[in-house]
């Protein structure tokens, strides 16, 4: 029934959709549903390529489960424009690579209005263990995106992100094309490269070995991405010359590297 809670079947209908390549309108057309509705449903369970009917189904009633009951004479809390937000950024950046926790996690990190957030503010946002926001941390440290601050006053550990965060977030995503080319070359060897199997092995390594190469340094890229970084975080616009002198860069490096990244943003 149209403007009730997603059914098991309505779920179905939606991952039925989403393989045959449907719009997030064409699937809520025809289930008689808005189209935010369907949006909303698929970024909480998935994305477009992770979305699985059942376990929407299951993960939906078990947060059900996990609210809080209204208290007598209290107004149901309407849902949070901004928490969807962070599931949705979260979606994106493991569509990009990142483990499902850590992306979680930064993008809380990175929407809070607090400079720093703890661990246990952590678990109290993201509804989840301590164990998972442990081994979340854990891995954003190891790959330079987070880092960790004392509290003075009391025995806590405050979570900052990186300043050069989206750099990090570029060089995982590279190392993780790398992993995946030399993956498929190990296999490529162990099956004979012209057995089949192997060809297709080595087609993937060749594909992905060019894609991470370009993407650690081929065409100026990770030199761009520094320069991103760093008019980021200035609170206002940068000469060349102010560039070259934050990144410790030659003038000449700095006007070149911003004149490659103006001539390929217009193309």
């Amino acid at each position: 029934m149209p403007g009730g809670r997603l059914s098991h079947q309505d779920r179905l209908e939606i991952a039925t959709g989403l393989t045959a390549g449907l719009g997030y309108a064409e699937i809520a057309r025809q289930l008689g549903r808005p189209t935010s509705t369907i949006t909303r449903e698929v970024a909480r369970n998935g994305g477009a390529g992770g979305y699985r009917a059942d376990h929407a189904h299951y993960a939906t009633a078990s947060r059900a489960r996990r609210r809080r009951p209204a208290t007598p004479g209290e107004r149901p809390r309407a849902e949070n424009p901004l928490q969807e937000y962070v599931e949705r950024f979260a979606t994106m950046m493991v569509q990009g690579g990142l483990p499902r926790m850590a992306s979680r996690v930064l993008a809380l990190l990175y929407t809070t209005d607090a400079r720093t957030l703890t661990a246990a503010e952590l678990v109290r946002e993201l509804h989840v263990s301590p164990a998972s926001i442990s081994k979340a941390i854990g891995y954003l440290e190891r790959v330079g995106m987070v880092y960790r601050e004392p509290d003075p006053e009391r025995r806590l550990q405050h979570y900052v992100i990186a300043e050069d965060v989206w750099l990090k977030a570029w060089e995982v995503s590279a190392g993780t094309n790398l992993n995946w080319a030399e993956t498929a070359a190990e296999g490529a060897e162990l099956l004979g490269p012209d057995s089949p199997a192997g060809e297709r092995l080595t087609q993937m390594a060749a594909f992905f070995g060019r894609l991470s190469e370009d993407m650690s340094g081929g065409g100026g890229f990770t030199d761009c991405l520094s320069v991103l970084a760093t008019l980021w975080e200035a609170d206002r616009l940068l000469t060349v010359e102010e560039v070259a002198s934050k990144l410790e860069w030659p003038v000449e490096r700095a006007a070149d590297v911003i004149a490659y990244a103006v001539k390929n943003s217009s193309r």
